[in-house]
């Protein structure tokens, strides 16, 4: 699962991000241009700098900054040479900023709007942070499920995600397709269906996520796929 940032050719994400913190003005804090970011080619640079802003925030969020979430970090973000000192700006920026992860993740829904699904990617990233410590705290717990709340993403989506992260989270397959438990096999096809089409790279690029950012949603497929199959008794065919 990672941001794949690509070399040479195009003007880089990190290049763009650079940028627009340029823009901000002396005291401003980092959380204030997620309000300027509402449009392409901007929510391309403004969800690489939600991911790490908010990264940073749930790195903290136990009390702790580990040397294996920083590194998960690194998991979430393939940071091409040359580019670690514009990833570090925006991460150090979230970290003094005296507004708290609420404000951000505000902020971000505004961006996108409430429940889009690059939501769900960010939501698995900061997922991804969190566990990286081989624990999964109580705190941490409250902040995703917080965030997840201020996203507008229902209750169902941040159960499966957890399930896709903590080892010991109930698994539900009908939880993980959205459909209510003990469903009829054909309404769970459907629902596995449309969340397949959902994931495909070419509907997540018409959302407007950036192509470095597809392999979010590696994760969250596989589990649709494995609920699917639970739930249907054999393995699944590719949704068309």
């Amino acid at each position: 699962m990672n941001l794949v940032v690509p070399k040479g050719g195009l003007m880089s994400v990190w290049t763009r991000v650079t940028e627009t913190l340029a823009r901000l003005k002396g005291g401003e804090a980092l959380s204030t241009l997620f309000d300027r970011l509402r449009t392409p080619p901007e929510k391309t640079v403004g969800f690489a700098i939600a991911t790490v802003a908010l990264g940073a925030k749930i790195a903290k969020a136990d009390g702790l900054v580990t040397r294996n979430e920083v590194a998960a970090f690194r998991e979430v973000f393939i940071i091409p040479d040359g580019e670690e000192a514009n990833v570090a700006r925006v991460y150090d920026l979230a970290r003094q900023d005296v507004a708290g992860f609420e404000d951000y993740a505000q902020r971000i829904r505004r961006m996108f709007g409430e429940g889009a699904a690059q939501l769900a990617d960010l939501l698995e990233g900061l997922f991804h942070i969190a566990v990286a410590d081989g624990d999964y705290h109580p705190e941490e717990n409250q902040f995703l499920n917080a965030v997840a709340r201020i996203f507008g993403l229902p209750e169902h989506e941040f159960l499966r995600i957890r399930a896709e992260f903590v080892p010991d989270a109930e698994r539900d397959p009908y939880d993980v397709l959205g459909v209510p438990h003990g469903a009829p096999v054909e309404e769970a096809r459907k629902a596995w269906r449309a969340l397949v089409r959902e994931t495909h790279p070419d509907r997540l690029m018409a959302h407007g996520l950036p192509e470095e950012c597809l392999r979010l949603a590696e994760k969250r497929l596989i589990a649709v796929n494995q609920a699917w199959e639970h739930i249907s008794g054999g393995s699944p065919r590719p949704a068309p």
